[in-house]
């Protein structure tokens, strides 16, 4: 399995290169191409793909084998990456990432079922935290490098630069996926064509965010609506749109973590170029300490666990997350402060969600009913990409708006962080509801991170 467990590594430590690159040279990008106003959806339409792709292949991948979910994802991952390092227009650019999303979402999905089913249960806790750990080399060299690359030559590169990583990963990872063969008990599949009508639905929201045309504006909110709600209510827990005591609220409380940091770090990079006039690789340095705060929080929560209560674990981590974004504000707004503390606050948040990440994780599959473990963990996915889609797309709508009414960029990165302070204090209440009871047997583990399909760290 040696093979697999390095092709499996290697194409999740290439996500995590392209993640933090994007968010690292994307300044550069919208000053040559223009289009700020699409700068949120350059990260909007990565999680949207992914969100409606990770259940479809994972429908696949249960029927028919992890080959071809996997072999189509890093397919279609490269293929997003030529069209977005080729981009005439930023919308261009906007349609590789959806594409790149796309294929990310299928290559999770196929990584989580081949490491169910080539390992021995006695492996798979240590084949989690490996791929946890994959984000590590990414969130230190990363930013620093990509931002390096575009200040020398050009953005374009950076994307370019990853395509040979794509085929030594498809190199290693295919030929070990083809002797896995299909599964021997075929699946069922999911709710496959409702995540793909939350996702639309979501992405009609953002639309209407940020259309200059009020009415248009509100058809495409209210299409959202009637489209998005009714599936997300199908997909996720009874009572998880309320808030409600239990599994609802530990499923929502994800959905709002993923809002609240995301929201904030998709505009860290472009904040630091407009306001301090940092260059990209120093502004992008802020991604590393996040990344490897996140990295000290999950084990931190791997420690303290058996200790804490749910409740006081997640509320911490909203506490956290809220404090870290509220200090980038305040060097947004007032210019004596140093520069420094953004960096500072951003590690605040980056250990906030490292320490609540996990422990939502563990709190949805301890409240799962019997025989429903992974309908929770899929509605978890569901509303861990939904929400980093709405807040890098709110924050994004945000800054179109201020262009679009002559303000500053900088004002619209102030309501962006704004809407990402008020869904971290929404978390924050709505995690009161979670048991406060601790739990007799938790896992310790670190889990690796659902893509957010973030890929999250």
């Amino acid at each position: 399995m040696r093979p697999l467990t390095v092709g499996l590594v290697l194409t999740i430590t290439l996500i995590g290169f392209s993640s933090l690159a994007v968010e690292t040279i994307l300044p550069i990008v919208s000053d040559e191409l223009g289009g700020v106003s699409l700068y949120g959806w350059v990260f909007s339409a990565f999680f949207l793909g992914s969100l409606a792709s990770v259940i479809v292949s994972g429908g696949i991948a249960d029927r028919r084998g992890t080959l071809l979910p996997y072999a189509t994802g890093l397919s279609l991952f490269a293929l997003g990456l030529a069209i977005a390092g080729t981009a005439p227009a930023m919308l261009v650019v906007v349609a590789g990432r959806l594409v790149q999303g796309i294929g990310s979402g299928a290559i999770i999905a196929s990584t989580y079922a081949s490491i169910a089913r080539a390992y021995p249960e006695t492996e798979r806790p240590r084949m989690f935290a490996i791929m946890s750990s994959a984000w590590v080399l990414p969130a230190i060299v990363g930013p620093a490098a990509a931002g390096s690359i575009a200040a020398a030559s050009t953005w374009r590169l950076v994307f370019a630069g990853l395509l040979p990583f794509v085929v030594l990963a498809g190199a290693l990872t295919v030929p070990a996926l083809r002797t896995l063969g299909a599964p021997a008990t075929p699946g069922v599949g999911g709710s496959r064509r409702d995540a793909v009508l939350v996702a639309i639905g979501a992405g009609l929201l953002l639309a209407g965010l940020s259309n200059p045309s009020p009415a248009l504006a509100l058809l495409l909110l209210a299409g959202g609506v009637a489209v998005g709600v009714p599936a997300l209510r199908r997909v996720t827990p009874a009572g998880t749109l309320t808030g409600r005591a239990g599994l609802g609220a530990a499923v929502l409380v994800r959905g709002l973590l993923t809002f609240a940091f995301f929201g904030t770090e998709a505009f860290l990079p472009l904040m630091l170029r407009e306001a301090r006039g940092l260059s990209p690789a120093i502004a992008g340095v802020v991604l590393t300490t996040g990344g490897l705060t996140w990295t000290s929080g999950s084990w931190v929560h791997a420690r303290v666990a058996p200790k804490l209560t749910s409740r006081a674990i997640i509320t911490t981590a909203f506490a956290l997350v809220a404090l870290g974004a509220a200090g980038v504000l305040l060097v947004l707004l007032d210019a004596a402060m140093p520069v420094e503390l953004a960096y500072l606050a951003w590690a605040v948040s980056g250990a906030g969600i490292g320490f609540g990440y996990a422990a939502i994780s563990v709190l949805v599959l301890r409240l799962a009913p019997a025989g429903r473990t992974g309908a929770s963990s899929a509605a978890m996915q569901v509303l861990d990409n939904l929400g980093t889609s709405l807040g890098t797309g709110a924050g994004g709508a945000a800054v179109a708006v201020a262009v679009s009414r002559g303000l500053s960029v900088g004002t619209g990165i102030a309501a962006a962080f704004a809407i990402s302070i008020a869904g971290g204090l929404v978390g924050l209440a709505v995690s009161r509801r979670l048991d406060a009871s601790r739990p007799s047997v938790i896992a310790t583990l670190p889990i690796v991170p659902e893509p957010s399909l973030a890929i999250d760290r």
